[in-house]
Formats: C-alpha cells, structure tokens, sequence
C-alpha cells in the first residue's frame, strides 16, 4: 500500500463516525499533492445535497480528528466538499444508484474511433459496466478501459 493509500484509509476510519452521526455519506477520500502542496480531500453527500454549513461542520470536527491522530508526515491543506454534479461514479453504491439513468463514459483508448460514449447505465458487475445507447444498441465496456464514468449532466 502507497503512502497516500494509508492515508487516505486512516482518514476514512476517522471521517466515517463523524459522517454517520450527521447523516452525511463519504463519496471519496485523496491525498493528491498539486501545484506543490499535498490536499486530503473529502467528498461528502447526503439526499438533497450539502450546503458549505454541513460543509463546514464535518471539517471542524474533522480537523479535531486530524489533529489527535496525527499521521500524516507532510503539511498538508485539508478541504471537505460537495462531489458536484459531475462526480465519477467510483464505488458500487454509485453505480447502483445511478441504474436506469443517463452516463457519460470516457476510454483510455478509442473503441470503434470513440472515446466517449453516453448511454443509459443498464448493468454493471465487478469487471465491466453496460450502456444502452440510442436505439437499443448495448455496449459494455470493461472496468479496466474505462478511464471515468459518471452521470451526464444535460444543460
């Protein structure tokens, strides 16, 4: 395990008590570093969204976690935040969730000379995602491949 995984772990085992007592889900956690400095980055959600209070509260709460454990190494810039609407779709709960609507997928390597595909999210298992795109035509496409997937947003 890389040193931002272990991070990354041990600031979900402290985050996920806070989030349950609140009623908020943890979408993701990253340790990146960008532009020089390191970001441990939490996205949280809830039903209806979350507005920059819940925001607020979990960091604070959060931050005191953070402070007691004290494991990671460097400095580091500590953000909780909304996954946006655009968020890939990462853990079987998204996906799960996001059955039966609409998704953008993008390849590392074209398919057919493509590398997006939109479709409706009709199957998915542990290796591969299945799309029905305009006139009933499926496609799957293997997890591995898929360099992101996540709901279309249609303005």
């Amino acid at each position: 395990m890389s040193k931002h995984e272990i991070y990354e772990s041990k600031a979900t085992e402290l985050l996920e008590p806070i989030l349950a007592e609140m009623n908020f889900e943890l979408v993701d956690v990253e340790y990146v570093k960008e532009g020089g400095n390191w970001y441990l980055r939490s996205y949280i959600d809830k039903p209806g969204g979350v507005t920059v209070n819940d925001c607020e509260a979990v960091s604070r709460l959060f931050n005191e976690k953070l402070d007691e454990a004290d494991f990671i190494e460097e400095s580091y810039i500590m953000e909780v935040s909304s996954p946006g609407l655009d968020r890939p779709l990462k853990k079987e709960k998204d996906l799960k969730r996001s059955l039966g609507r609409k998704v953008e997928i993008r390849t590392y390597r074209p398919i057919e000379k493509e590398k997006e595909f939109y479709g409706i999210l009709c199957a998915y298992d542990d290796n591969s995602v299945t799309i029905e795109r305009e006139g009933s035509q499926q496609m799957k496409f293997l997890k591995k491949d898929m360099a992101l997937i996540r709901l279309a947003v249609d303005f």
